[in-house]
C-alpha cells in the first residue's frame, strides 16, 4: 500500500519540478538588433520617426513549446522509472525517470514544432537623423526597399 502513495508522490513532485522545465513563450517586441552592436537607440516605445528602407530579410520566429511534451515524458519517465529496483532505490529511479522523460519530451515536442514558427521581416530603416533602426514585423504587405517610411510605436509604415 505504501509503494503507490510514493510512486504517487514521486509523479506529483516530479511533474512539479519538471514544470519549470517548459519553455515558456518569448515575445518578439520588435526591437531587433541593427547588426552594429545595438539596436541604433531605439527605447522609447512610444517614439516615432522617419527614414528609408535599407533592406527587409524574412525570418522565422522562434518555435514555441506548450509544456505538455515535458508533462508527457515525466509521466512516462517516471512509470518506466518506477519498475526498476525496490525501496528507496525505485523512488530515486521514479523521479531521475520523470526527470529524464521531461526534458526528452519538451525537446521532442521542440524539434516536432521547429518548421512552424512563424514567418516575420526583419526590417532595417535608415532614419532621417543617420541613425539605423531594425524592426522585426509579421507583415511587409506593401513595404520595399527604398521606401520613406514612418516609425510609430515599433512598427513600420509605408509614409
Amino acid at each position: 500500500m505504501n509503494a503507490p502513495r510514493t510512486l504517487v508522490a514521486a509523479a506529483v513532485a516530479a511533474a512539479a519540478l519538471l514544470s519549470g522545465c517548459a519553455s515558456s513563450p518569448s515575445y518578439n517586441n520588435g526591437y531587433g538588433s541593427n547588426g552594429y552592436g545595438n539596436n541604433g537607440g531605439y527605447n522609447n516605445t512610444a517614439s516615432m520617426g522617419y527614414g528609408v528602407i535599407e533592406s527587409i530579410q524574412v525570418t522565422q520566429a522562434e518555435a514555441r513549446t506548450s509544456g505538455g511534451g515535458a508533462v508527457v515524458g515525466a509521466l512516462v519517465g517516471a512509470l518506466a522509472g518506477n519498475q526498476v529496483g525496490s525501496g528507496s532505490g525505485r523512488t530515486a529511479a521514479t523521479v531521475a525517470g520523470g526527470v529524464a522523460g521531461a526534458a526528452i519530451g519538451n525537446n521532442v515536442e521542440r524539434n516536432r514544432n521547429a518548421g512552424s514558427g512563424q514567418e516575420m521581416y526583419q526590417i532595417n530603416v535608415r532614419m532621417e537623423n543617420g541613425e539605423y533602426r531594425t524592426v522585426v514585423q509579421d507583415s511587409a504587405y506593401d513595404l520595399r526597399v527604398g521606401n520613406r517610411v514612418r516609425l510609430v510605436d515599433g512598427r513600420v509604415y509605408r509614409y
